[in-house]
């Protein structure tokens, strides 16, 4: 198993930079271990989602990252964010590009070795699903 830390810098898109660390790092089977920071702003689909129906939503403030997980590649990712306002109150969702990291996100991955992390149409939900083989 390997880490990785990272630092991603004010306006920089969360989800796209974690791609791109992930394709010049070679990772083929990597998950989130922790994240922390801030994304002003943000871009989230919601939950119940299916190809033909998304709802997509946009916000504007600045929200803490309190949890981010999820598995990447270098072509891929699919990741769940929970943030939260100045008052607490906590939104999620699956992180979509267009999240912009604020004054900093500090960013752990770990990959397995031994596998590498596909994504395939899935008859049944109709999303491009994770499928794990090994190396």
């Amino acid at each position: 198993m390997k880490v990785f830390t990272l630092r991603l810098r004010p306006k920089q898109d969360l989800r796209l930079e974690l791609i791109k660390f992930a394709k010049k790092n070679n990772i083929k089977a990597g998950s989130i271990v922790t994240c922390v920071g801030a994304l002003q702003p943000f871009v989230l689909r919601m939950a119940g989602a299916t190809p033909e129906k998304q709802d997509i939503k946009k916000y504007n403030e600045k929200h803490e990252i309190v949890s981010l997980v999820g598995t990447i590649t270098g072509e891929d990712c699919h990741l769940h964010i929970a943030l939260s306002n100045k008052c607490g109150e906590v939104v999620g969702g699956h992180l979509k590009e267009g999240s912009l990291v604020d004054l900093t996100a500090e960013v752990v991955i770990i990959e397995d070795e031994s596998a590498k992390y596909l994504r395939e149409t899935d008859k049944n939900t109709g999303f491009s699903e994770l499928v794990v083989r090994e190396r």
